[in-house]
């Protein structure tokens, strides 16, 4: 400024100068005048800042709900849970899984040490109750839910049954006083178990057919295993889905149709001069019925007969191998004794049953979708599939998702609407040959987002994490979702955060060894909990949150106190 008081460069030069600073040097630059103070906070300088800093395509929007560049900034900034505040070692072995009440206030933990332990989350983390499960011939604990008020834990295990088989089992924990409530099988393990109302969960169960082929069927348990009423039932079949190739129904969840016109903005602007997104609904017949109307169909017996008949006159050529023949047994046999699905309106009441399977290998590479139906959410009525036809044996999948690569993780946004899923690809064009030997994967892992409303594949995959164990040694890495963030743990030793909306990864989060599981605070997105194989779970906050539970101190200067001292 010159003596009176006039600046002696013109605001454009101040720009061009404030455009070549880094984010902290224009927000000192900032508290020199009253001239820089106003160009430094220019939103163009910031949109500038922020494509350059977080290295956002330029042709992504701002975030719908944004209001300023410079907000949008210092929120990425400042309010991402990547600093570490508490470390818990109570586990003795590798913790597995976590998840919170929905209220917020408790978290629970499974782990290699066979307990389930249960927190209280206050601003110092404290235990609780350790549930130990060893008594109940169980080997290790892996998964828990909260059911919707909180007033029930579901925890799944692998179980040691007779001659040391490995199956799964489910107990029910009361939280009023930590009473275990019920026991439920659950074949295989690997199903987890997950509420479906706030009195009963869904468990699994599978049946050989022969040796690659296979039934799971899908059991509704009231939680409450005392109930002798002749109305209510202890459980109920909710389903019976054929499985081919040696693959078998894993990882089940619920998604509330209810809750997907809740308002989310971050996947409504598309990226421009994005691929079309692909679109799933192999529920049906498949491609066939698009084609227009069709002679009518074969009748499955006959089908059958005709196949028998070419394989006993050599006639079918090539020869099939003795798995494929299996194979195409079973589909024959099956295709008239399907139920298809029942159509109904979406509304209010209905839920989707999400879960993993296949068609081609075990290797679970497709996600199949399930509607349930407000008659099917309770245990009362008629046990064992009763009034279903005698050739009605099997139920249709409503929408199948084929990711072309094994899935390890899969997590639903808040409103329920968005499905993310955890994937290692496989090679592009792999052929699947032999079910026992599926194409190898990629390190990388990709997460991918699908629409449940409109059955697509939405954005592009995130990118950052990786794992390095082979197809048959593969382990569920589970992942979790917030209003802005998405976070997944890998085996490179870090937890990651991603933006939804910029599909940026914005934090890494060490451990000494495999993240297996990361979940938000349902009440506090700035609050994240990370659980890996060193036998520890970490907390998580944003600086922001830092600063305010921080002791009274000095207050720091104005306009970048969210950025000062958190380098990243």
């Amino acid at each position: 400024m010159d003596e009176g008081g006039t600046p002696l460069l013109p605001d454009s030069l101040v720009y061009q100068i404030f455009l070549s600073l880094g984010p902290a040097d224009v927000l000192s630059a900032g508290l020199v005048c009253r001239q820089w103070q106003a160009v430094s906070r220019d939103e163009f300088l910031w949109r500038e800042q922020f494509y350059r800093y977080y290295q956002v395509a330029r042709d992504v929007p701002r975030h719908p709900a944004a209001t300023s560049w410079y907000e949008e900034f210092q929120r990425l900034y400042d309010t991402v849970p990547c600093v570490e505040v508490q470390t818990l070692k109570e586990h003795t072995d590798q913790v597995l899984h976590l998840s919170f009440s929905h209220s917020g206030y408790q978290f629970a933990s499974c782990s290699k040490d066979c307990t389930v332990k249960i927190w209280n989350n206050d601003l110092t983390i404290s235990l609780l109750h350790s549930a130990d499960m060893r008594p109940y011939n169980w080997s290790y604990t892996q998964f828990s839910q909260f059911n919707q008020d909180d007033s029930l834990l579901l925890a799944s295990g692998v179980f040691l049954g007779p001659h040391n088989s490995s199956s799964g089992e489910i107990v029910v924990i009361s939280l009023d006083n930590f009473a275990l409530l019920s026991r439920v099988r659950n074949k295989p393990y690997d199903v987890f178990g997950c509420w479906l109302t706030e009195t009963s969960l869904i468990s699994g169960n599978l049946h050989r057919i022969g040796d690659i082929t296979s039934c799971s069927v899908l059991w509704l348990n009231n939680a409450f295993q005392d109930v002798e009423s002749e109305n209510v039932n202890v459980v109920k079949r909710l389903f019976k889905i054929q499985n081919l190739n040696a693959s078998t129904i894993r990882t089940v969840m619920v998604a509330d149709c209810g809750r997907f016109d809740s308002p989310d903005l971050l996947l409504d602007a598309g990226t421009p001069g994005a691929s079309p997104s692909r679109v799933f609904d192999l529920g049906s017949e498949g491609e066939d019925e698009a084609a227009g109307p069709a002679p009518a169909p074969e009748h499955p017996k006959e089908r059958l007969r005709r196949f028998l008949d070419g394989l006993l006159d050599a006639r079918a050529q090539p020869q099939l191998a003795e798995c494929a023949l299996e194979t195409k047994v079973a589909e024959l046999l099956a295709q008239g004794r399907t139920k298809p699905p029942e159509r109904s309106a979406a509304g209010a009441g209905n839920k989707l049953l999400i879960f993993t399977t296949g068609c081609l290998t075990y290797s679970p590479h497709q996600i199949g979708i399930k509607q349930i139906l407000p008659h099917q959410m309770t245990t009362a009525g008629p046990v064992l599939g009763e009034g279903r036809g005698s050739d009605a044996f099997f139920d249709a999948l409503d929408h199948v998702i084929d990711v072309h690569g094994h899935i390890i993780g899969m997590g639903l946004s808040p409103d329920n609407r968005y499905l993310y899923v955890n994937s290692r690809a496989w090679p592009s064009g792999s052929v699947v040959a032999d079910p026992m030997q599926p194409p190898p994967i990629a390190e990388e892992i990709d997460l991918l987002v699908f629409d449940l409303k409109t059955m697509r594949e939405v954005k592009r995959a995130l990118r950052a994490h990786r794992a390095y164990t082979p197809n048959d040694e593969c382990f569920f890495i589970f992942l979790d979702v917030s209003r802005d963030f998405v976070a997944s743990g890998a085996e490179d030793r870090h937890g990651y955060i991603w933006d939804r909306h910029y599909n940026i990864c914005l934090a890494k989060l060490r451990h000494q060894d495999v993240v297996n599981s990361v979940v938000f605070s349902p009440q506090e997105q700035e609050l994240l909990l990370t659980a890996s194989d060193d036998a520890t779970i970490k907390a998580w906050r944003s600086p922001r949150t830092v600063r305010i539970h921080q002791a009274p101190r000095p207050r720091p200067r104005p306009f970048f106190s969210w950025f000062a001292s958190q380098r990243r």
